[in-house]
C-alpha cells in the first residue's frame, strides 16, 4: 500500500547532507527496499488484526498522529522553517498545495484501510495499484502502454469474476457479506484516485519545499483531515496505553521505516527501477494477509495480482524510458 512514506519529488531531491555516515548507505538497494515494502505490509496487517478492538478510521487517525510526531521529531528544524516562510512570505499558494497534498494524503489512508476491514489485504493493494498505473500510462503516448491497460484490466476482472472470499479480516464481523465486499472495492478504488491525485501533488509539492519538508507538512494536515472521523468512530478507545502503544508501531511500520528506506533507495537507483521493484507491493500484501490474516485467495486472484503486478511493472518503465528519451 501507499504509504503516508510514499517518496515524494521533495524526498528524491532532498540534500544528501551526511548521507556518506548514514549505515543504510551499506545496505543494497533491492535489500533496502524490499524491506521498506515488507515493513508496510505488515503495518498493514497489524492494523487489520486491531479491527475488532478499534475501527478502522480510529487506526488511520493513530497512525497517522504517530507518524507525523516520529517524523517532526526527526526534522523538527527544518519543518519549522518552512512553515514561519510560508506565513513570513504569504505563500498562500505553496500553503494550498501542501493542504491540497495532505488532504489527498489523508483520504488515501482513510480508504485503503477501510477496504482493508473488508477484503483481503493483497487485493485491496492491488485495486489500489491501479492509480499510479494510471498516472504513469497517462504519462506516456507508447502504444505498448495498450498492452498494460488491457493487462491491468483483465486483472482486476479476474478479481471481481473469481469473487473476494474473506476467511478472516481482523475479526471484522460479516467481512463476506457481498455489501461489505462492494464498499470494500469502492474504498480502494477511492484509495486508487487518492494515490493518483497523490503523485501529481507530491511533484508540485517538492518544487515549493526542499527536502522532507513537504511532506511531513502534508502529514500534520492529513492528521487533522481524519481526525473527526478517528475520534467520532473509536473515542476513548483511543487512549488505551496498548492501542497508543500499536499505532505507534503501525505508524513506525507503515510511515517512518518506509519513508527512509525508500528515500535512500531513490538515491540510488533511477526511478524506473523503483517503479518496477514497488510493483512487487501487492504481491507482498497477499502473503502477509495470508501469514498474518489467514486469508485465501483463489487461483484466479492470484493470477489477477500477477496481471496488475506486470502492467504497473512495464508502465513504470514505460514512463520512465518516455521521459528520459531525448527530444527531437
Amino acid at each position: 500500500m501507499p504509504s503516508a512514506s510514499e517518496p515524494t519529488a521533495a524526498a528524491r531531491t532532498a540534500p544528501l547532507g551526511q548521507a556518506g555516515q548514514d549505515p543504510l548507505r551499506r545496505v543494497p538497494p533491492p535489500v533496502l527496499l524490499g524491506a521498506g515494502i515488507l515493513s508496510v505490509q505488515i503495518g498493514a496487517g497489524l492494523a487489520a488484526r486491531m479491527f475488532g478492538t478499534v475501527s478502522a478510521a480510529g487506526l488511520t487517525g493513530l497512525r497517522l498522529w504517530m507518524a507525523t510526531l516520529l517524523l517532526v521529531a526527526l526534522g523538527a528544524r527544518p519543518t519549522i522553517r518552512a512553515f514561519r516562510g510560508v506565513i513570513a512570505d504569504r505563500a498562500w499558494r505553496d500553503a494550498a498545495v501542501v493542504i491540497a497534498f495532505g488532504a489527498t494524503l489523508g483520504i488515501m489512508n482513510f480508504s485503503i484501510y477501510q477496504a482493508f476491514a473488508r477484503i483481503p489485504l493483497g487485493i485491496a493493494v492491488t485495486i489500489e495499484f491501479l492509480g499510479p498505473l494510471a498516472v504513469a500510462v497517462a504519462s506516456s503516448r507508447r502504444l505498448i502502454d495498450v498492452v498494460w491497460v488491457v493487462l491491468a484490466g483483465t486483472g482486476v476482472t479476474l478479481l471481481g469474476t473469481a469473487g473476494v472470499s474473506v476467511a478472516k479480516t481482523g475479526g471484522v464481523p460479516g467481512a463476506s457479506d457481498s455489501r461489505t465486499v462492494l464498499a470494500g472495492v469502492l474504498f480502494a478504488l477511492t484509495a486508487a484516485a487518492a494515490w493518483a491525485c497523490y503523485i501529481l501533488l507530491s511533484a508540485a509539492t517538492g518544487r515549493r519545499f526542499s527536502g522532507s519538508t513537504g511532506l511531513v507538512l502534508a502529514m500534520a494536515v492529513a492528521s487533522i483531515v481524519v481526525a473527526p472521523a478517528a475520534v467520532t468512530s473509536a473515542g476513548r478507545t483511543l487512549l488505551r496505553p496498548a492501542v497508543l502503544a500499536a499505532g505507534l508501531v503501525i505508524g513506525l511500520l507503515s510511515s517512518v521505516i518506509p519513508y527512509r528506506f525508500e528515500l535512500e533507495t531513490l538515491r540510488r537507483v533511477p526511478p524506473r527501477v523503483f517503479g518496477i521493484w514497488m510493483s512487487l507491493e501487492p504481491a507482498v500484501a497477499a502473503l502477509v494477509g495470508v501469514v498474518m490474516l489467514s486469508q485465501a485467495l483463489s487461483v484466479p486472484q492470484w493470477i489477477a495480482i500477477g496481471c496488475v503486478i506486470v502492467a504497473s511493472a512495464g508502465a513504470a518503465l514505460g514512463a520512465s524510458l518516455a521521459a528520459t528519451a531525448p527530444q527531437a
